[in-house]
């Protein structure tokens, strides 16, 4: 049986946390860092889609697993947000990027279609779960990936910032099916609401990557470590890769057609049990029990 799914109210120290939290490693670091970027304004959106779609949800245990979810998502964008508080503490400054993501989920994605376009509103919503959901099948992948991420441990990756990660991660398999299925539950019937899955993964991949390589060049470009000494580059993120700090191109990618499969379920994302296994002995996670 999947565990009940609940917030919990963690916190932690950032005060000795490096700027380069991964040693000797500011580009690793910095993909990595992105996420700090889109996380607090994309889960908050997250919380206010599934709130709006909430009085469709007849099934009771659905509907407790997206309260647990909307509980869970709110969390992670608050402590995504200390995050941003402690890089700009180390004079790394995201405000002009972050004013885009925000823009993208309150304006481009917000309670009403970007310039008055005429979709009527069930519609619209149907729209926004699916990229939800879609985003869902990203983070599910990438928690499941830093959790076995043995890479981090081996360089010595602060350990602050690897229990952030992985209680994050943890959660997000955790959670990894909720949104998927109260898009099922509210995106209509047959081949209609398969094409809007679709549609939200149409959307969700390009962008996706787009503000992911967009990110790490700003936070490099602006990491006063630097001084403008770096750029990012494939070559560094490959390498990256190969020392098993990143997670494969290859290994995102195939989050895609897998997600489009007409049978696919996310239950069938990530290993769940390792998942419990961490948040058990995640030191934040612990200390909120």
């Amino acid at each position: 049986m999947s565990p009940e799914i609940a917030p919990r109210r963690v916190s932690f120290d950032w005060s000795r946390t490096p700027l380069h939290w991964i040693p000797g490693e500011p580009t690793a670091t910095h993909v990595i860092n992105v996420l700090h970027l889109l996380l607090p304004a994309g889960e908050r959106w997250f919380v206010k889609v599934l709130k709006e779609g909430l009085p469709l949800v007849s099934d009771p245990e659905l509907r407790a697993d997206v309260k647990g979810f909307m509980g869970q998502e709110a969390t992670h964008s608050v402590q995504h947000t200390h995050v941003l508080d402690h890089l700009a503490a180390q004079r790394l400054d995201t405000a002009d990027f972050t004013k885009y993501v925000d823009f993208l989920f309150e304006r481009l994605l917000g309670e009403r279609p970007p310039l008055n376009a005429p979709i009527p509103a069930r519609e619209w919503l149907r729209f926004r779960l699916s990229v939800v959901a879609a985003i869902e099948q990203f983070t599910a992948v990438l928690g499941d990936w830093v959790l076995a991420a043995d890479g981090l441990d081996l360089v010595g990756a602060d350990e602050i910032m690897l229990d952030l990660l992985r209680w994050h991660g943890a959660e997000e398999v955790e959670h990894r099916a909720v949104a998927f299925d109260m898009y099922q539950h509210c995106g209509g019937t047959g081949t209609a609401r398969y094409a809007r899955r679709i549609a939200g993964m149409a959307v969700t991949a390009p962008v996706t990557l787009h503000l992911w390589l967009w990110g790490t060049a700003y936070l490099i470009r602006h990491d006063p470590q630097l001084a403008g000494r770096l750029r990012y580059s494939l070559k560094e993120h490959e390498r990256a890769v190969r020392k098993g700090l990143l997670p494969a191109w290859r290994e995102l990618g195939a989050a895609v057609p897998r997600y489009l499969r007409r049978s696919y379920h996310p239950s069938q994302e990530g290993s769940l049990s390792r998942a419990v296994e961490y948040l058990k002995r995640s030191p934040a996670a612990r200390a909120a029990a």
